[in-house]
């Protein structure tokens, strides 16, 4: 179940019903389908890291709707003591990375995996540090950068500035998701197949909407609303 919250009123502006076990490939379409639905041009996504995925997130900024969510920490590397990605600084201006012993991982080659673009660097001071240990268990320590990881890195800066922001979806989206599932009790949907649990989850949202309408404008305000 996807959906987008309106964070003033905890309305739900829109949903949608997937068989789709993983949301990375939900943001972009969830962002789009709330933005038409709302009628807000300057839409302001915030979601939580299982929806980050790049080409989602470049989707998003192309299209003009900012994002804010957590980059999920994948890498092993820290727990086995050994320097993560992020200790490796990038350097727009020389378009070459800065390791933590100050060495300079300059650009090799450009690869192409998963249709990513991803150009490569390493230090030829690798085999010869005397942290080595502390980095790779390979000859060099190769990075990859995604050519549009500037847009990831100003996602990464956002949040970083709006440390809060993260407490706020929490109180947004599980709002209605907890009072759906309380009006629901203990069972689960009652149909079956993609079509009609859509169909079904249509009305428990225009149930709690309107429920939630007449909450905050009174039975009398939604009709003139509806009216109007």
């Amino acid at each position: 179940m996807q959906t987008a919250i309106d964070s003033q009123h905890h309305l739900i502006v829109a949903h949608e019903v997937t068989n789709v076990g993983s949301d990375r490939r939900q943001l972009y379409r969830m962002a789009k389908e709330a933005r038409n639905a709302s009628g807000v041009s300057d839409l302001h996504v915030v979601a939580d890291h299982g929806y980050f995925t790049g080409n989602e997130i470049l989707a998003c900024h192309e299209a003009g709707i900012t994002t804010y969510l957590p980059k999920p920490q994948t890498s092993p590397n820290q727990a086995k003591g050994m320097f993560p990605r992020e200790a490796f600084r990038y350097v727009p201006e020389r378009n070459e990375y800065r390791c933590p012993a100050r060495e300079r991982l300059i650009w090799r080659f450009k690869n192409v995996e998963k249709g990513q673009t991803l150009p490569c660097y390493w230090s030829s001071a690798c085999p010869d540090f005397l942290m080595k240990s502390q980095c790779t268990t390979g000859t060099y320590r190769r990075i990859k950068r995604w050519e549009h990881e500037e847009v990831l890195e100003a996602v990464t800066a956002r949040l970083d500035q709006a440390p809060d922001i993260m407490r706020i979806r929490r109180q947004t989206v599980e709002h209605p998701f907890g009072t759906l599932k309380a009006w629901m009790g203990a069972t689960h949907f009652l149909t079956k197949g993609l079509k009609n649990v859509s169909m079904e989850m249509s009305l428990h949202v225009l149930a709690y909407n309107m429920k939630r309408v007449m909450n905050l404008l009174g039975t009398t305000g939604l009709i003139q609303a509806v009216r109007a």
